[in-house]
């Protein structure tokens, strides 16, 4: 499996749907509460700029847009990310 596809793989299977429960979870609360605070309201709007970018990098690797090289790159970022978050 080329990085490309691991890449691909990641974000369909992983990353993005990952995101989506976040952002559903996030308006649950907002609309829960009817009151959401600011803080809330911008981690929404971070999240669902971030699922826009890896929608977009998700569009690039399969159309070939993306070569492998910039898709081990990328995964090597998730995978930074991801522990960073762990550790937190």
């Amino acid at each position: 499996m080329t990085k490309t596809e691991e890449l691909i793989d990641l974000l369909n299977n992983d990353i993005i749907p990952e995101i989506e429960d976040v952002i559903d979870g996030l308006f649950e609360l907002i609309n829960d509460s009817k009151t959401a605070t600011a803080e809330v309201k911008q981690e929404l709007a971070e999240l669902q700029e971030l699922k826009t970018e890896f929608k977009v990098m998700l569009e690039e690797a399969q159309t070939g847009e993306l070569e492998d090289e910039e898709a081990a790159e990328i995964l090597e970022e998730i995978e930074e990310m991801r522990s960073a978050d762990g550790e937190e």
